[in-house]
């Protein structure tokens, strides 16, 4: 399914929740043939990301174009500040202002988290990563938004990259052995394999795995880990993860490691503080 039609597909979902058999309130109150003009305002400072399935919101309300005034992937300090205007029926303005302030939001704060991690580990070398830990429906709009915050995407999903956990080594006979199989039945796709201790560290290095997982290791054990693994092989990539704060990715980043996954990017990134107000 295309990016489009996937979107449009959510967009229709969620007003359908929303709206069920119609607005009641506005059917109510507001005269049929009102207009009026929608101003989104963002009120506190972040990375604003989104504004494109707002606008399919607007759209499938019957609330006419919206149009971003600000500049998507970039750190606002300045707020209160307009960011999107639109003008059209005040019923489906109306509409559509909360599903798409709640996806704009919520995007939006995944942006912004996402910064917040960057800029922590500026300097280092690493890379912040998201994860799986996504919300159902949403994983291809919220990695785009780790992507505008300047992170960077992991696998999308169980299909495009390999990565062997503690349960799947467990069940093939360990960590080099889950290797190897995956290296023979799958040669073409990228190997990444957890690795719990030392020993499964050099495990995977030893068996060829392009990255290794160092799964929950404080930051002295993550350090043997990049030398035990670089002795092995040089190309070995080290990914951290677990625990992972901005209290203490910084340190984390600095110890040699090349990414650092983040999980809380995408399953608790607060929802940045947007508003609408509607002029007649």
């Amino acid at each position: 399914m295309s990016a489009d039609r996937a979107t449009h597909e959510l967009v229709a979902t969620a007003l359908r929740e929303d709206l069920g058999s119609g607005d009641v309130t506005a059917e109510t109150v507001v005269p049929e043939d009102a207009t009026g003009r929608a101003t989104i305002t963002q009120k506190a400072p972040g990375v604003l990301y989104g504004l494109d399935v707002a606008a399919e919101v607007f759209r499938q309300a019957g609330a006419g174009e919206l149009r971003g005034d600000a500049v998507e992937g970039e750190w606002r300090e300045g707020v209160p500040a307009e960011v999107a205007h639109a003008e059209g029926r005040a019923r489906g303005l109306l509409a559509a202002e909360r599903t798409a302030l709640n996806l704009l939001s919520h995007l939006s704060g995944v942006a912004t988290l996402t910064a917040r991690f960057v800029r922590e580990v500026e300097g280092s070398g690493a890379r912040i990563l998201d994860t799986r830990k996504t919300t159902p429906g949403l994983r291809a709009l919220e990695k785009a938004a780790v992507a505008a915050g300047g992170g960077t995407n992991h696998r999308m999903g169980l299909f495009d990259a390999i990565l062997i956990k503690e349960n799947h080594a467990a069940l093939a006979g360990g960590v080099g052995e889950a290797v190897r199989r995956a290296r023979e039945a799958q040669p073409e796709l990228p190997v990444e394999v957890e690795c719990r201790d030392l020993d499964e560290v050099r495990q995977g290095a030893a068996a060829g795995a392009d990255r290794l997982l160092l799964d929950n290791m404080p930051p002295t054990e993550l350090r043997q880990a990049v030398l035990a693994a670089r002795e092995i092989d040089q190309a070995s990539e080290l990914e951290a993860s677990g625990g992972v704060t901005l209290g203490n990715v910084a340190e984390i980043a600095a110890t040699g490691v090349d990414f650092v996954s983040v999980g809380a990017l995408t399953h608790s990134a607060p929802a940045l503080d947007l508003s609408m107000i509607l002029a007649i």
